[in-house]
């Protein structure tokens, strides 16, 4: 039986322990410094109480009092907005359309391929991990333009890129010493304290 939203002292996150949207809102909520409960599920079997608030039953599923957010994006430039503080989200309308393209772009371009390396097998789970690599090592250089990605200030986009990037050895996904620029970026962010409390660690009993 869900619990009523409107009875929770602190916000509610559902989410999918292997889902990487789910880690990128854990991380903006870590960043922000915000508590909130979090419940794991296994979004391919979202149990009862998820679809009670959320018609799609999808991860990540954020829950503020009377609020149901389950949008990732949606969820993020919400958590952004009400706490501003640190932004991660440029102030100036050129610059933030610039960093929405980008998040887009990431989601089309790198994330649809993660997805297929974790669920497909054989050929498909090959050439999916072939074009991400291709594509990775393909924009390395930028990776060491800037402090953070296309940026001097550590944004929304590098809270997705980290979430990607973290889980690339997972997916036996190596990258060549040509690329260590992209290394040296992830170990960057992964040395983030609010990385560090960002990872939600599977439950005993969950299998992936």
């Amino acid at each position: 039986m869900a619990v009523s939203s409107s009875k929770r002292s602190m916000m509610t996150l559902y989410a999918d322990p292997t889902d990487v949207y789910s880690h990128v809102v854990s991380m903006v909520l870590a960043e922000k410094g915000i508590g909130a409960e979090v419940i794991r599920v296994n979004a391919a079997e979202a149990p009862a109480q998820l679809f009670e608030i959320n018609p799609y039953g999808t991860t990540p599923t954020l829950v503020d009092r009377d609020l149901v957010l389950y949008q990732p994006q949606v969820i993020m430039e919400y958590l952004d907005e009400r706490f501003p503080h640190p932004p991660l989200l440029p102030v100036y309308p050129i610059a933030r359309a610039k960093v929405r393209l980008m998040m887009h772009r990431i989601e089309r371009d790198w994330f649809s391929l993660l997805y297929q390396m974790q669920t497909s097998s054989g050929q498909q789970n090959k050439m999916a991990n072939r074009e991400l690599f291709n594509s990775l090592v393909s924009l390395a250089p930028v990776f060491a333009e800037k402090p953070f990605f296309l940026s001097d200030e550590f944004s929304l986009v590098d809270c997705c890129l980290a979430a990607l990037l973290w889980r690339l050895e997972k997916l036996d996904l190596q990258l060549p010493p040509k690329a260590k620029m992209i290394k040296t970026y992830a170990n960057q962010l992964f040395a983030r304290p609010a990385f560090k409390t960002s990872i939600i660690e599977p439950e005993p009993a969950y299998e992936e």
